[in-house]
């Protein structure tokens, strides 16, 4: 036979033995192979070692086979030949299926599983905090009833118009489940503590962080800080989108009015909530500790537009509110959650199967088929 002839048996050979060893993967988990994904894809680059180690173990062998000279060999061309001569290359061609098989097994290929569809309700949510001076004041709870401190508050320490507006934000974060929830606050200038979303736990905790000294109080830019917000939302697809501005104090800085602010808002189809802290009356606002280390408190009249926050809030087709109290807050968020519609999601469950052992089973076979023909056929083992 013309090494020709040997060479293309040879890659035919390897060509019907992969495509044997891959019969049982593709029989096993047919519809699983067409959308796998590959996990590690560049063990695939290995594959072309299978190919150069069929030439080396079959026509590449014979440089290596030891050579008797003899001036003539027609005697032996003309007698008998035993069938096992004929199987010389079959240990190269199943050592390379193998390795081309447990290449791809290495490759780490997996099968989305996605289970049935979830229909779920939520809204897109952005809450626009006030981090103004202003917020220093004191907030007490109706009748002036204590409430448990909150996390980081020292007891006995009266809670300011913050520290109960973090709360309430905190625990209307938690209540939610589908909604995708952002936050802005502002000052002076306004600014992105979070986009909207689904991460509950992290919102909470960022939110818990803010304190007055973060950014500049000495203003209040609720212009800039609501189109923030609606800046946020303008990608949504939610059908109902909103924000919820807090603050207690008139708009005295920015760049953008709360008027256009508003004006995007409606552009948008985002509705403007207000809920006004306070109603301008004179508060108690916290002063250093005497020498002593007793807190004390001072009278501060902080003034307040509720005819603006009305405006926003009918313009956008929303509503506006009035809390002085964590109660009336309380309230006020919880309502304004009802106020607003829900938009259906399609959600779905995921997991993800392992489709390498598949691959792994014709590639141990196949060696050991190697082995067993190395030892009984063409008996040269190794």
């Amino acid at each position: 036979m013309s090494r020709v002839a040997r060479g293309f048996l040879v890659a035919l050979g390897a060509l019907f033995v992969t495509a044997l060893a891959l019969a049982y993967p593709v029989l096993a988990r047919g519809d699983a192979w067409h959308g796998a994904q590959w996990l590690r894809p560049w063990w695939l680059v290995a594959a072309i070692v299978a190919p150069i180690v069929v030439w080396k173990m079959t026509l590449g062998a014979d440089k290596r086979v030891p050579v008797f000279s003899m001036p003539t060999v027609a005697p032996l061309t003309l007698g008998p030949r035993g069938w096992r001569t004929r199987l010389r290359d079959l240990p190269g061609i199943l050592r390379g299926a193998a390795i081309f098989v447990a290449v791809l097994a290495l490759a780490r290929p997996q099968n989305v599983l996605r289970g049935e569809n979830a229909e779920e309700r939520g809204i897109d949510i952005v809450i626009v905090l006030d981090l103004s001076g202003s917020m220093q004041a004191i907030m007490d709870s109706p009748g002036g009833m204590a409430t448990a401190p909150s996390p980081g508050q020292r007891p006995g320490k009266r809670p300011t118009r913050l520290d109960t507006a973090k709360d309430v934000i905190a625990d209307f974060i938690s209540r939610r489940k589908t909604d995708r929830i952002g936050v802005v606050v502002f000052g002076r200038a306004a600014y992105v503590l979070s986009p909207p979303t689904l991460d509950y736990g992290l919102l909470v905790s960022l939110v818990r962080q803010m304190e007055l000294n973060l950014i500049d109080g000495n203003g209040t830019a609720i212009g800039d800080a609501v189109g923030t917000g609606v800046a946020r939302l303008r990608r949504s697809n939610a059908k109902s989108k909103a924000v919820i501005l807090l603050t207690d104090g008139d708009s005295n800085a920015g760049k953008v009015s709360p008027e256009y602010a508003t004006h995007l808002a409606r552009l948008q189809g985002v509705r403007v909530y207000t809920i006004q802290i306070g109603n301008g009356d004179l508060v108690d606002v916290e002063e250093p500790p005497d020498i002593f280390g007793q807190p004390r408190y001072s009278k501060k009249h902080y003034p307040v537009n509720p005819e603006l926050l009305q405006k926003m809030a009918s313009e956008s087709g929303a509503e506006s509110f009035v809390a002085t109290d964590r109660k009336g807050l309380e309230e006020s968020m919880h309502t304004i959650l009802d106020r607003l519609e829900k938009t259906r999601f399609q959600a779905s469950a995921a997991t993800m199967e392992d489709l390498f052992p598949l691959l792994l089973i014709p590639a141990v076979v196949l060696v050991a088929l190697e082995a067993l023909v190395r030892l009984f056929l063409v008996r040269r083992f190794p």
